[in-house]
């Protein structure tokens, strides 16, 4: 009888270690898919004042850090957009036709150089090929008239309770002996990975802070040009 009973501790054990041991496999796994999944969201989020930024310094020839400013660009600011209708065949650009001199061609109302680069008739091409320039909103032109920009701010799973950093600079660029704007927006990983394991998201600090690197996610750079590239491309 005592056998028995040992046995069937000795099977309960072996099946309470079992488990144990495949929780302690799929916990990382768990966190790993999580991260990913916030990540790929703020990422997109990171984009998105990316194009805002650019296109406010397309229009100020700097960047902003304030929030209220930018969004009140997206919101009511113009931008130039080029209403494309036509494109080159394959046949016409490799004999060297670019859009560029195609273009050059129809303003100037110029066909003389038409059939070098296979356009048998000029006066169709034109009617055919035009590139107009217009001015939209820049939330139409950028994101769609539908984008919530209001929350462009706002770091996903914080419940609107955090805000990405913005930082604009000028810095001097000595080759050139001109000043150069730049920009940096970023956030935390404590901030949106909140609520995930917590010594994962400890040991991914550590992991940053010993390759002398952002512990979180960011686009552009205030420190130095990196043409706005982000931290995860």
């Amino acid at each position: 009888m005592m056998k028995k009973v040992i046995n069937a501790v000795l099977v309960v054990a072996i099946i309470v270690m079992g488990y144990l041991c495949c929780k302690s496999i799929q916990k990382p796994i768990d966190f790993q898919n999580a991260r990913d999944g916030r990540q790929a969201v703020v990422i997109k989020k990171l984009i998105d004042i990316r194009k805002a930024e650019e296109s406010f310094k397309e229009n100020f020839g700097h960047y902003t850090a304030d929030w209220d400013s930018l969004i009140d660009f997206v919101k009511t600011g113009q931008k130039a957009v080029v209403l494309k209708n036509g494109t080159l065949t394959d046949q016409q650009m490799n004999k060297g036709l670019t859009e560029a001199k195609a273009w050059k061609m129809v303003y100037e109302n110029n066909g003389s150089d038409a059939a070098k680069y296979g356009i048998e008739d000029f006066e169709a091409f034109k009617e055919y090929f035009r590139r107009d320039t217009t001015l939209q909103p820049v939330m139409v032109a950028v994101f769609g008239e539908n984008y919530p920009i209001d929350t462009l701010k706002f770091v996903p799973f914080t419940n609107k309770q955090s805000i990405f950093v913005l930082q604009d600079t000028m810095m001097f660029n000595e080759k050139s002996g001109f000043s150069v704007p730049l920009f940096e927006a970023s956030v935390h990983n404590d901030i949106y990975l909140n609520g995930l394991d917590r010594q994962e998201v400890v040991n991914m600090n550590v992991q940053a802070k010993n390759m002398e690197k952002f512990p979180g996610l960011k686009v552009g750079d205030v420190e130095k040009a990196n043409n706005n590239a982000g931290n995860w491309e």
